[in-house]
């Protein structure tokens, strides 16, 4: 089962004093391409739910938010620089008395000031938080699989309908080559029929007819097109129906170009207006198979 590159998971766990929540989404991407938001304290998490996402999503740029919302006392440690409190207002104090002002300093001032009161080193287990963090990941991590599994169902659905509308054109135009090589030779014989009116050296006549064949055979004969094209859209539905463990997108994009490109030459060897028009509803089908392919994983 293929999967969408594109999903969303949200995922939340507790300890009782701790509430986790953990939100998953993701969009098309070349490569695999995962950034986590974490608050500051809790940032020795993030290479764990960084390598916990990459082993689920091989393809897409994956976006992490991480919330924590704790009534721990160990989760907060408050320092106080009084020395650098006191240099503050000692120097504000000296300021008012230079301007002539009455106003005192007040505490909620000197608390802005940097370095008066910073954030030192929370005194909780790291490696228990982390598992916390981890088990909301988990959780979030499930329903986002599980919405780019749904996802990649409809666009399996939806590619197996447009494989099958080219197998469809696919016949249609082998149906009508012999019809169309028999018209191109007919045109050819009259030519040679023009041509051998006014010879005059019968080995040039000769030699001309068969180059005539040979730019015929080379222009009109397109089954060998055909052939890999149809071999194209088989190896398309196998990739279709693998097991989803492993990225298929790119292997997709590559059968794309291959059969953009003989959809391309059969339009070039065709000199027929019911297979140009077939082979633009060809083109067609398969750009619109190129545009779900950047879907995939």
């Amino acid at each position: 089962m293929i999967k969408s590159m594109t999903g969303f998971g949200r995922g939340e766990a507790q300890d009782g004093l701790r509430a986790v929540t953990v939100e998953i989404r993701a969009v098309n991407h070349r490569y695999c391409e995962v950034s986590a938001k974490l608050p500051p304290k809790y940032a020795f998490a993030e290479d764990a739910v960084k390598a916990a996402v990459r082993a689920c999503a091989q393809r897409g740029k994956v976006d992490v938010l991480v919330n924590v919302f704790s009534a721990a006392e160990e989760d907060v440690s408050v320092q106080v620089n009084a020395g650098a409190a006191k240099q503050y207002y000692q120097s504000l104090r000296e300021l008012a008395r230079q301007f002539d002002l009455a106003e005192d300093v007040p505490l909620a001032l000197l608390a802005q000031m940097p370095d008066v009161i910073r954030q030192g080193k929370p005194g909780f287990d790291e490696d228990a938080l982390a598992s916390l963090i981890l088990a909301a990941a988990e959780g979030a991590l499930q329903e986002f699989c599980a919405m780019r599994e749904a996802e990649g169902a409809s666009l399996a659905a939806d590619l197996e309908g447009r494989l099958a509308e080219l197998e469809g054109l696919c016949a249609e135009i082998a149906e009508r080559a012999p019809e169309a090589q028999e018209h191109h030779l007919a045109k050819m014989r009259e030519r040679i029929a023009q041509m051998a009116e006014k010879v005059v050296d019968q080995n040039l006549l000769d030699q001309r007819i068969a180059l005539e064949v040979a730019v015929f055979a080379d222009k009109a004969g397109i089954d060998e097109e055909l052939v890999r094209l149809t071999s194209h859209i088989a190896q398309f539905r196998g990739i279709l129906a693998s097991d989803g463990r492993e990225p298929v997108g790119k292997r997709l994009d590559f059968l794309v170009q291959e059969m953009n490109r003989e959809a391309n030459t059969i339009g070039s060897k065709a000199n027929d207006l019911l297979i140009t028009e077939k082979m633009i509803a060809l083109k067609t089908g398969v750009e619109n198979i190129r545009e779900q392919v950047q879907n995939i994983c």
